[in-house]
């Protein structure tokens, strides 16, 4: 009986899944790429190779990577050194795009301290902190072990030097300076890894398999990896990107090239110098990062490729691709399952790592780099060395160079130890960097805004209940409600409120008119009413003047002409202020069209003044000079108040406020002085 498979003619292939998990996992990263990036900071390498876990074997097993490898563990290791070489080789071009015009020229001294100083002193660290750690190891295999590490990882050192986090707090000089050393150093990692494993094929097990001792070592080193790792893929990569970029020049000049080409060119640089340096067997690391910065030594193309998101797609999906294989094919079983570094070891050795392998050099040095300006900045890049994409290359490197440590074709014995060690050591520290540096931004983000979050939450919640305890101030309310006049009602007799809603200026009405419209004071509040530029009711409740009950003149009374006699005698402009105009003057705010507040709006003031009248007008006028004034009253008078918008210009007073809109808009504010009290009401905007 046949199958539902063969039925419906169903491939379930390993192409088919590898296919649409990536391409679903793609999918669901991208609609809230903006959110976890920009937002929580999270980058896609940790994002990456957390979906990689999760389709691996040792979960929803949609991930086979053995057998795309055909069961050969050899394969998958060769698959793995390909895919990282690829994925360096693209990555360091483009950096080396992203530097300024002759950038590694001008900056050659902060580079060299860099990658002299800071590279031996990361390696040598390293080394001890594993000779120290790892039972029943060589300091010479520490040497080797160290290797892989030191380089940092310029795909994981992107999460600082770009998107929103890099923007608002890396200065631009300290970002470039981080993109050049991770993407020199990746390349110089060979003569670290290469003299300790030369050491071992030659002097290890006595020499077993292999002849000429140190001095044969020696020369390899010198002759092999300096002469012609280095330094010819250094001239290698000048020579190929400058000859890209002069014959790129030539066909953008001749409009020969199409956009779409020209935009990929770099890509195609980066895959044919991975092809033809891993053909010569040299380093094409470096030679990548070389070429690309030659490749844009005039600017013109970083210039011209600036705004383009070709060459991020591109990253993006190298990125997303290689950290979700190296969550599939991490061999998790061994950081708790080996016969060479316990866990209880491996852990403690991956923190002191973190912390002790880079910061106290740069620390150390950050006076020489004048791109890092203080401790802070040292400790912040100092910190941010990560391991990654680099380390995995480098250890498939020396895997495939142990392979060839043999005696009458077995491998020896002290080259499988070390092979494991390096197995072990090199991926849990790639993933502890993965997750630690990956989670560093949001972590810190949330340990620096919480405390505060959490003591401004308390000082309110203590002030409310302060409030609600009997105070003499009374609570600020916005009650939801369909009022259709702004009401000022104070709940004491405190006197003089002065505010300013749109254009119209609000104050204390007794002062304000003449004592033949004054109605008799008693206990109670009495209302005036004042007709709003829409038509609608403006009221203002306010307790009886203790100065003018007593008879005494109000500052608010004072003549026209005894102000300007005032101003004439202190050398003051005679331009009339607000305080110097009656109530009859047409320019008096209180003779000024009142702003138009919509019907569905109730903004209730209380308290907005404990001092004394006389110190009231004192601080109101205090600091005001004439030109702010005559600005500010021909602002008033010209310019139309917006349709559903009332502006709290000023509470001069000192008091507690409180500002409630309609439908339903509750909020609460207490202030202490009148510059809270301005600054919470004069800058700020009450909109539906």
């Amino acid at each position: 009986m046949s199958s539902i498979y063969d039925i419906l003619d169903m491939r379930v292939t390993n192409f088919n899944i590898v296919v649409a998990t990536l391409g679903g996992f793609l999918s669901l990263f991208g609609l809230v790429s903006y959110l976890l990036k920009e937002k929580f900071y999270l980058g896609e390498a940790l994002i990456s190779t957390v979906a990689g876990v999760i389709f691996s074997p040792h979960a929803a097993n949609l991930l086979k990577p053995l057998d795309y490898a055909g069961g050969d563990e050899l394969t998958l290791d060769a698959i793995t050194l390909y895919f990282s070489r690829l994925v360096l080789g693209v990555q360091l071009v483009l950096a080396g795009i992203q530097l300024p015009s002759r950038y590694l020229k001008k900056e050659w001294k902060s580079l060299s301290l860099l990658l002299g100083p800071g590279m031996c002193f990361m390696w040598l660290a390293t080394s001890l902190l594993v000779w120290g750690l790892v039972p029943h190891i060589s300091f010479l295999h520490a040497l080797a072990v160290a290797a892989c590490v030191t380089p940092t990882d310029p795909v994981l050192s992107n999460s600082i030097v770009k998107g929103r986090f890099a923007d608002k707090n890396i200065p631009r000089e300290l970002q470039r300076i981080v993109i050049a050393e991770s993407g020199a150093n990746d390349g110089l990692g060979y003569p670290f890894l290469l003299l300790p494993l030369y050491l071992i094929q030659f002097t290890g097990e006595g020499g077993a398999g292999q002849t000429g001792g140190a001095a044969k070592a020696m020369g390899y080193w010198f002759g092999i990896t300096w002469g012609y790792v280095i330094i010819m893929s250094v001239l290698y990569g000048a020579l190929v990107g400058w000859l890209f970029k002069e014959a790129l020049h030539w066909a953008e000049e001749r409009k020969y090239v199409d956009r779409e080409s020209f935009l990929i060119f770099a890509i195609t640089l980066a895959l044919f110098i991975v092809g033809t340096v891993g053909m010569l067997g040299s380093d094409d690391v470096l030679a990548c990062f070389i070429a690309g910065n030659t490749f844009t030594w005039d600017d013109w193309f970083r210039l011209e490729t600036m705004d383009d998101s070709f060459q991020p797609t591109i990253d993006l999906l190298l990125n997303v691709a290689i950290f979700a294989w190296f969550g599939a094919i991490c061999p998790w079983h061994m950081f708790v399952a080996n016969d060479v570094i316990p866990i209880y070891r491996l852990i403690p050795l991956a923190i002191l790592i973190l912390l002790l392998r880079r910061p106290p050099i740069v620390l150390a040095m950050h006076t020489k780099i004048h791109q890092i300006e203080e401790w802070r900045q040292a400790l912040f890049v100092g910190y941010f060395g990560p391991i990654g994409v680099s380390a995995i290359f480098y250890l498939y490197t020396a895997r495939d160079i142990l392979e060839g440590f043999t005696v009458n074709g077995v491998q020896r014995e002290d080259a499988r130890v070390l092979e494991e060690v390096l197995t072990v050591f090199v991926w849990f520290m790639t993933i502890v960097s993965i997750v630690a540096h990956g989670l560093s931004i949001p972590l810190g983000k949330v340990g620096w805004y919480l405390p505060r979050t959490l003591s401004s939450l308390g000082s309110r919640s203590m002030s409310r209940n302060s409030s609600d305890g009997g105070g003499s101030d009374a609570a600020f309310h916005v009650n939801r409600g369909n009022a259709s006049a702004v009401e000022v009602g104070p709940t004491n007799d405190r006197p003089h409120q002065i505010f300013r809603i749109g254009r119209a200026v609000i104050r204390n009405p007794r002062s304000l008119t003449k004592s033949k419209e004054r109605e008799p004071s008693s206990g109670t509040q009495t209302p005036k009413e004042r007709t709003a530029g829409n038509g609608e009711e403006l009221r203002e409740h306010q307790a009886p003047n203790p100065r003018e009950q007593e008879g005494e003149p109000t500052p608010d009374r004072r003549s026209v002409e005894q102000n300007r006699q005032d101003s004439a005698e202190n050398g003051e402009a005679t331009t009339p202020h607000d305080e110097d105009l009656g109530p009859d003057t047409p320019q008096h705010p209180s003779a000024l069209p009142a702003s138009p507040v919509p019907a569905s709006r109730s903004v209730t003031f209380a308290n907005l003044s404990s001092a004394a009248p006389a110190e009231r007008d004192a601080n109101y006028t205090r600091g005001r000079g004439k030109k702010k004034d005559d600005k500010a009253n021909r602002k008033a008078n010209k310019e139309p108040i917006q349709k559903q918008d009332i502006r709290i210009i000023g509470a001069r007073p000192m008091g507690r406020n409180s500002i409630s809109a309609g439908n339903g808009a509750t909020m609460e504010m207490e202030g202490t002085s009148a510059a809270s009290a301005e600054h919470g009401h004069a800058g700020g905007r009450s909109d539906e």
